[in-house]
């Protein structure tokens, strides 16, 4: 088999990834604080990975990673049901990394191959054990569909939060500059709390968070990566601080203006680099 069918048949595995790490991150979210959350988000941390893991293959074979989200399932008003839909997103998996597998000819790639497919057989298994758990507590779905000024601030900067974790990690994959991609790494990371925070206060305050995002910039090269992360960096600092001179409740002022805070470092980071690379 060729590369360009390699990272065909690999960037269909990202989508896969990517659909179950949002799908279980706002399951988990949506539970609030618990084992079964935790464990929850525990494994979306392993999918993470495993996107890292094949972003950095197709890379290597000559391509680029997907940036598609693949099918999410959601619905239902019970926790079991949320669990239940987990298991078909691992069953969906589990099926297309074993067509994969047996396509795929190269040793490393089905090395790497059933390296993820081990996590994931595991994690479909986790998530029966859910079902029952979630059936014996009766977890119902409380959430509201809220549409006030400050739901709306905050899936604001979900939709932010989620672009430029996109965004940094593509660069990081196709930029060759380690220094670079450690940064846009590291700041992916930080952007990740970030949308955690504002999903669990959406959550907090009985709505549901609406995790999607805007157009991701896919510049190649890093200079010009950077000055789009600056300008995007700089734009959101500033809507940041205005949003929290809106917010009357302390707690939400404190969060924004900590985020806007973080969003300030970013840009200095990318400043440097950018100075750097332009040197």
């Amino acid at each position: 088999m060729d590369k360009k069918k390699i990272v065909e048949l690999l960037n269909q595995d990202i989508e896969g990834e990517h659909a179950a790490i949002i799908q279980y991150l706002s399951h988990a979210y949506a539970m609030g604080e618990g084992e079964m959350s935790c464990e929850i988000e525990a494994m979306a941390r392993e999918e993470m990975r495993h996107l890292d893991w094949l972003a950095e293959t197709i890379v290597e074979l000559g391509g680029t990673p997907s940036l598609t989200r693949g099918e999410m399932r959601t619905g239902g008003k019970l926790v079991s049901d949320w669990m239940a839909n987990d298991i078909l997103q691992e069953e969906d998996a589990i099926k297309l990394y074993k067509e994969h597998i047996k396509a795929i000819d190269d040793p490393k790639m089905k090395r790497l191959l059933k390296r993820i497919l081990s996590d994931e057989e595991s994690h479909r298994g986790d998530f029966v054990h859910f079902v029952d758990k979630s059936k014996k507590e009766g977890a119902t779905d409380h959430r509201g569909d809220k549409k006030d000024e400050v739901t709306e601030v905050l899936n604001w900067g979900i939709e932010h939060e989620y672009t430029v974790i996109l965004q940094y990690l593509l660069q990081s994959y196709l930029s060759p500059d380690a220094e670079a991609k450690k940064e846009l790494q590291d700041q992916s990371i930080n952007e990740m709390q970030h949308l955690g925070w504002l999903a669990e206060k959406i959550i907090g305050g009985g709505s549901r968070p609406r995790i999607e995002h805007a157009k991701v910039d896919r510049s190649t090269k890093t200079a010009d990566m950077l000055r789009s992360d600056i300008k995007i960096e700089k734009e959101v600092t500033e809507a940041y601080d205005k949003a929290a001179k809106k917010v009357k409740d302390p707690g939400l002022k404190k969060l924004l203006l900590r985020i806007r805070d973080h969003e300030i470092y970013h840009t200095d980071v990318f400043s440097d680099l950018l100075k750097e690379e332009e040197s």
